[in-house]
């Protein structure tokens, strides 16, 4: 393969991987927003502290973070906020360790796992290096 194909194909991959990461946490924080109440009263029953002050806090990490790493503004540093926002949630959220009447232990197992392998993909873009404009110029 032409080697300014692979660098554009590569490019592709990245942005196309980062929109999808970003998708990933706006459209929750949206309906974060629309089901407030709801969202808050499941937060109290899994036992989180300060649940206004974290679900607004939430909010707008999900929001906010996720429309940075979609379009690419500082996406290393969303990336890791978002990797830290999703460590928390699974921890406090999803944990499938707990027993809670009317939720499936399984589901929350799955939920943690899938989360294990967003925080994978968030990590990776926090550590990449940031992608060139363009190839360099052959010397």
């Amino acid at each position: 393969m032409n080697p300014d194909h692979l660098n554009t194909l590569q490019r592709v991959l990245l942005i196309t991987g980062r929109v999808l990461l970003g998708l990933y946490f706006i459209i929750p924080g949206i309906t974060k927003i629309t089901g407030f109440g709801d969202t808050g009263v499941y937060m109290t029953a899994h036992g989180v502290p300060l649940v206004p002050v974290l679900l607004v806090v939430t909010i707008i990490l999900q929001i906010g973070g996720g429309a940075c790493l979609a379009v690419g503004y500082r996406a290393s540093l969303m990336a890791f906020l978002l990797a830290g926002l999703t460590l928390l949630i699974s921890l406090f959220m999803h944990d499938f360790w707990n027993s809670y009447e009317g939720l499936d232990s399984g589901h929350e197992l799955q939920n943690f796992i899938k989360n294990l392998a967003i925080m994978a993909g968030l990590l990776f873009v926090a550590g990449s290096p940031k992608a060139p404009a363009r190839a360099p110029a052959d010397g």
